[in-house]
Parts: C-alpha cells; sequence; structure tokens
C-alpha cells in the first residue's frame, strides 16, 4: 500500500472519528429449539458462550495490531420468536438468558429478541411482543426489533397497533432509567438479515450457522473531504468526492472483517458502510449536510442533500467490497447526532421533515424523544407512516422512539454514552385512533408484483 495512504488513514482515525463501529456476530440459535423451554435456554447459553468466547480479544487484537479503532463487538441471534412458537413459556426467560451469555462473552449489546410479523402473527410472535417490555425493563444489553410490513407483504396494521402500545410500555416500566427500554426497541419495515447495527440487528434464518459482520461509519471523515473540497465544486463533484471517501472507508472495513473471520472460524459476511454518527464534535450526518451548503440540517435542501449522500456512499462501498450489505447509507438518529440534536433544539428540524428525509436514507424515525403523554394510537400511526415509506420505496425503514415519561416538549432526555441525549421533540396532537383501531392489514403495492 501507498505510504500516503497509510497515512491518510491515520489522520482519519486521530482526527475525523473513522472507526470500526461494531463487529457482529451472527448466531443461529434454530438448533437450541426445545419444547422445554429452560432446555432450550441452556442451549441457547451453551452456543453462544462457546461460539463467541474469543470474539472480544480478537476485535481488541486487531485493533492493537492494526491501529484501527473498534468500538463494539456484538452478537445477534436468530428471532427468539421462533423458539417461543416451538417451546411455549415466558419469554422473558429468553432474553433473560440472552442477557446473561453477552455478559459472559463480554459484548456490549445482543440483538435478536425479535419477531418478524409482516404478514400475520402466530401465538409464538404475539407472546414474544408483549414480552418485550418486561424484557427490556429486566435486562440490560439485549435489544429488540419487530417488523410489522413489507414490500411484498404489506403492512401489519394489527401488529403496527400493538407495537404504539409496547414502545409507550416499554418507556413506561424503564421511567426511572431515561425509558431506555424504549431506546431498545426498534420497529422495522423491510428488515434486513445481515444489519449488524443494533438495536434492530438480528441473525436471518437463511444466514449460515455462524457469520461475521462490521459496521464501518466515518462521518467526520466524509465531512472533512467535503470541506477540502471547497465551495466552488459543483453537486456532482461533490458527490464523486464523497463516493471517493466511502471506498477508503469501506477497505478497512473488508480488511478488518476479513482478518476477524478468518482468526474465528467462521464465514465472513457482509461491510455496512453506514454512516453511523455519535454525539461527539465531529462524528455528526447533519454537519456533512451543512458542509454541502445548509445553513442548518432540517432547512429547505435537505432531503436533497441527504439523498445525494447516501447514493454516493453506497456507490462507493459497493466499488470496494463485493460484500457490502446491511443498511448501508446514512443514519440520522437524533439524539446521537451533535448537529441533529442542535437543529431540534432550533426549533429547524421536525418531526414531518425526519419523515422524509427518511424515504432518502437509512433506517428512519431514530433516536426520537416524544412528549411523555404520546397516546399509543400517535405512536402507532407514527409507525404505519414510516412503513408506508419502506413498502412503497422498497426499502427499510424504522422507528425508535422514546416517549418521555413526565417530560414535555422542550425538556431534555439524556441516555448517555453513544446514544446521546436529545429535546423532546413536538408532536402533532390531532388523533388517528379510528385508523388505528381499524386494524387489518395495508396492501402490497402494485409494483412488488414482480414474480
Amino acid at each position: 500500500m501507498r505510504s500516503d495512504y497509510i497515512l491518510e488513514t491515520v489522520r482519519m482515525i486521530e482526527e475525523e472519528c473513522l472507526d470500526i463501529r461494531t463487529i457482529t456476530m451472527g448466531i443461529s440459535l434454530l438448533d437450541c429449539c426445545d419444547s422445554d423451554i429452560d432446555r432450550s435456554c441452556e442451549k441457547i447459553y451453551q452456543k453462544i458462550t462457546e461460539k463467541a468466547k474469543d470474539l472480544v480479544q480478537t476485535a481488541q487484537n486487531i485493533s492493537l495490531e492494526y491501529g484501527i479503532p473498534i468500538i463494539n463487538a456484538r452478537i445477534s441471534v436468530t428471532p427468539i420468536s421462533l423458539l417461543v412458537s416451538v417451546s411455549g413459556g415466558d419469554p422473558v426467560k429468553y432474553a433473560k438468558t440472552l442477557d446473561k451469555a453477552a455478559k459472559a462473552v463480554g459484548v456490549n449489546f445482543i440483538g435478536g429478541f425479535s419477531a418478524l410479523v409482516q404478514k400475520g402473527m402466530t401465538p409464538g410472535d404475539r407472546a414474544l411482543i408483549e414480552s418485550i417490555p418486561e424484557a427490556l425493563a429486566v435486562t440490560d444489553i439485549v435489544c429488540s426489533s419487530v417488523n410489522v410490513g413489507s414490500t411484498k407483504a404489506g403492512i401489519n396494521m394489527d401488529a403496527v397497533k400493538l407495537m404504539g402500545q409496547i414502545v409507550r410500555k416499554s418507556a413506561e416500566l424503564t421511567k426511572d432509567n431515561n425509558c431506555f427500554g424504549a431506546s431498545k426497541l426498534v420497529v422495522f419495515c423491510n428488515a434486513v438479515e445481515d444489519n449488524p447495527f443494533m438495536a434492530g440487528a438480528f441473525h436471518g434464518i437463511t444466514e449460515p450457522d455462524c457469520v461475521i459482520h462490521v459496521g464501518v461509519s466515518g462521518p467526520g471523515v466524509v465531512r472533512e473531504a467535503v470541506k477540502q473540497a471547497g465551495p466552488d465544486k459543483t453537486m456532482n463533484e461533490i458527490a464523486e468526492v464523497i463516493k471517493k471517501t466511502a471506498f477508503k472507508i469501506t477497505r478497512m472495513g473488508q480488511l478488518v472483517g476479513t482478518l476477524a473471520a478468518e482468526r474465528l472460524g467462521v464465514p465472513f459476511g457482509i461491510v455496512d458502510l453506514s454512516l453511523a454518527p455519535t454525539p461527539a464534535v465531529g462524528d455528526s450526518v447533519a454537519r456533512i449536510l451543512e458542509e454541502i451548503g445548509l445553513e442548518t440540517c432540517g432547512g429547505p435542501g435537505t432531503t436533497a442533500c441527504l439523498a445525494m449522500l447516501n447514493d454516493a456512499v453506497k456507490k462507493g462501498g459497493v466499488m470496494a467490497s463485493s460484500s457490502v450489505g446491511g443498511l448501508s447509507g446514512a443514519f440520522i438518529p437524533v439524539s446521537e447526532d451533535a448537529g441533529m440534536i442542535e437543529a431540534a433544539e432550533k426549533g429547524v428540524l421536525s418531526i414531518e421533515k425526519l419523515e422524509a428525509m427518511t424515504a432518502v436514507c437509512s433506517v428512519g424515525l431514530d433516536m426520537i424523544i416524544i412528549p411523555g403523554d404520546t397516546t399509543p394510537e400517535t405512536i402507532s400511526a407514527l409507525i404505519a407512516d414510516e412503513a408506508a415509506i419502506g413498502m412503497i420505496n422498497n426499502k427499510t425503514t424504522a422507528c425508535r422512539l422514546i416517549p418521555a415519561i413526565g417530560k414535555q416538549e422542550g425538556d431534555t432526555l439524556n441516555f448517555g454514552g453513544l446514544l446521546g441525549y436529545g429535546p423532546v421533540m413536538p408532536v402533532r396532537n390531532v388523533s388517528a385512533r379510528t385508523m388505528v383501531e381499524r386494524g387489518g392489514r395495508i396492501p402490497s403495492p402494485i409494483h412488488s408484483l414482480k414474480n
């Protein structure tokens, strides 16, 4: 490798917050199914602690050898609702087992307390979903997700209605801990099976028995590249700058993922090139958009700039690796992005604008703090809107909404760490109760008929 490339990478790491955000080991638990839930939990603990026993140490060794920051090591598992369908019993037992096993191997999160119900719910699916609030309240590092819609299936409005209640109850049961339960719960449309990022990661049933995925993040690097390009560049020239920068970032992820897979003796899955921000200064997607030419993220022009950014990032990533997957693009979680926080505090960035931005970026209404008195029906309606964008546009969308129990618009909720903090954002105080109560299913769009 040319010496100037090496020095450039070192500078990106030291000055521009470039890092491997996560190495995530996906583990299939299908062979842990058992009609006895206690026996099933024993199998799960044994398999996770065996497969992932060297995950954290391997990540640390690679980080030390190559000087590449690897921030998190995580685990994703088969959607637990599938195991509940076999065993019956209290799904919270599974959550406690996942929490115990993840702590035993030293990872910071484990995802997969999940259900895929885009077309309907089995008894196991419903039992798991109804247990989510308690499961997230009694565990520390378990994450949960529910897929309520897809382009092929439409939107399961019965599940959407239920998830409005579940999100609110998750916040209520953890109100003494900054409503932390809701921050570990994602509601998807078109969920992907190889996503390494929390809180929405689960190990898809078409994945290998065990696999390594890598999530790379570099908002600061992209921002600096745009800044260095200067204000005289055209938009297509800026897109080219972003694409070349994303290529360099992805190559680093490919290296780390390949090394980790080889050392752990499992297949390498994908590199997820997602510009995932943190509250750290300079590590912000909003600041990239402002560097392109916006006064404040959320103002006119934001959606256009974000569309260009997202597309250029994906093009650069695909050039760099044949294994790009996951969500790959730009995340816009409000509480985790210093620029988004500032824009929301100014009142420039609204939930409605974030919804529009979702149509052109990864994921969706992410880490949005809403008033504590927001009704379950309103939460369900927000989920339905987000799912509709995903269904019609054949893309992944999601909601991670946190009702700040006891707080109102203008107050602040502080999670600390990577989850950051944020203002309580206003929600339109008009009812969608009748629509939500109808239930049923919003049919899939005509363009889903591709067979």
